[in-house]
């Protein structure tokens, strides 16, 4: 049971809990479709930042939508995005000049700038899953079940 009752409004259970505000969920939505749809990055590495991402903020919902991350190391971009993700989840504030020297070998500054972003809306996401309570049995897209990825 999540902590708040969901809306009518929304077509999944995340949706559902900020359907409560229609504009707010349709605005929402209209980002997510942007970050996903409408960007430089290759789908695959944003999927594989979502997923460590996943982990680092303890969302149960989203953990299992996709499981663990399922890159080689060798995919350097991915490592990287990953990793800076990674920083990101544990301390954001511990992020340094430095380490954006390292995501320009890889990324220019256009991209860096849309990792970014999807990054923090990515784990807004997963923070405010994991505050409201959106756990495994919620997920219909859920290609794993939590006991086989912890």
């Amino acid at each position: 049971m999540t902590r708040i009752k969901f809306s009518n409004n929304g077509n999944t259970p995340f949706e559902r809990l900020i359907g409560h505000n229609t504009d707010l969920l349709k605005k929402w939505n209209d980002l997510e479709e942007t970050l996903w749809k409408k960007t430089l990055l290759d789908p695959d590495l944003l999927e594989q930042v979502r997923r460590t991402m996943a982990f680092g903020n303890g969302c149960e919902y989203c953990m299992v939508k996709g499981g663990k991350p399922d890159f080689d190391e060798s995919q350097m971009k991915i490592s990287m995005a990953v990793s800076f993700a990674e920083l990101f989840c544990i301390d954001h504030r511990s992020i340094s000049d430095a380490h954006f020297e390292m995501l320009r070998e890889y990324f220019s500054d256009e991209e860096i700038s849309e990792l970014c972003v999807f990054i923090a809306f990515i784990n807004a996401s997963q923070k405010l899953g994991k505050t409201m309570d959106l756990t495994e049995d919620l997920q219909a897209e859920a290609a794993v079940k939590l006991k086989d990825i912890e």
